[in-house]
């Protein structure tokens, strides 16, 4: 190994390490943060308690529920529109029409997400509200819709990459035996390409569950517990922004931390979960 090969290698082992510790540190500072609560033993009581401050009642399960309600259902919208967008991108039409849906989902990415919010509360909340007819259209239903759309670039991205390194032999293969490109996706391309594939839902997820303003703007923040896809609801972090003006020493603004630790909890589990389907 020569010397630039050991310095770029002691770079990267260097980069990796600082990340984790710097990863570490965050859920470390935030977990400390959250003592209070453990240390009153109240930690129970918020994570499966309902919501009422005025009546001395500090409970998230209601922001849990809406927050796996609102990123499980934006993947399930999203996930079958990214597949057919990558395999349009690579397979079906690779130049011309492929590109330029490429270079339209990149510009996506750079779209910043309170333009999404404001799409939503002015189109897609009226246009939900009007087709179902039930309340303010302000709901899981239309947070998902719109989350779904938000995430979907990052796993057409993923995709596409994933596709792109399928051997092409593979793909001459199928041709030549007469398959369909149905039978190319399913039989070649998904079994090859599952490693890229996982790991775009596992940054769709962790991109749904993190963020903030699509929720805000349009999932209506109801602190009561969701009974179907119609009603309000609050994700976890439309709760830390809208409670972390509260006073420093209250129970009420402990909650952010609590909320954010199961935040960190649930995105590094779904992350070990796909590490250990990848390894086995």
């Amino acid at each position: 190994m020569g010397l630039r090969d050991r310095i770029l290698r002691s770079v990267f082992l260097w980069a990796a390490v600082l990340s984790s510790f710097a990863t570490l540190s965050v859920f470390g500072f935030v977990a400390f943060l959250s003592l209070p609560v453990m240390e009153n033993g109240m930690l129970g009581e918020i994570l499966t308690g309902p919501w009422s401050p005025d009546h001395g009642q500090f409970g998230i399960f209601p922001m849990i529920m809406g927050t796996l309600y609102i990123a499980s259902l934006s993947l399930v919208i999203a996930f079958p529109l990214s597949l057919g967008c990558s395999f349009f991108i690579e397979i079906v039409r690779p130049s011309g029409p492929g590109k330029l849906v490429k270079k339209m989902v990149q510009l996506m990415t750079a779209v910043p997400t309170v333009i999404y919010g404001f799409v939503g509360v002015f189109l897609l909340v009226p246009l939900v509200r009007t087709i179902f007819s039930y309340g303010s259209g302000m709901c899981i239903l239309s947070a998902s819709l719109m989350l779904g759309f938000l995430i979907s670039p990052t796993m057409i991205l993923f995709f596409s990459q994933s596709f792109a390194r399928v051997p092409k032999s593979y793909l001459d293969a199928v041709d030549a035996l007469g398959g369909s490109p149905f039978q190319k996706l399913i039989h070649v391309i998904l079994p090859q390409a599952w490693p890229g594939i996982l790991t775009g839902l596992i940054l769709a997820f962790g991109r749904a569950m993190g963020d903030t303003l699509i929720a805000l703007m349009i999932s209506g923040n109801s602190v009561a517990a969701p009974g179907s896809l119609l009603d309000s609801a609050r994700a976890l972090t439309a709760h830390i922004a809208l409670v972390i003006a509260a006073d420093f020493e209250s129970v009420e603004f402990t909650t952010i931390f609590v909320s954010g630790s199961i935040l960190y909890m649930i995105t590094g589990i779904g992350i070990l979960l796909a590490r250990t389907g990848k390894a086995s």
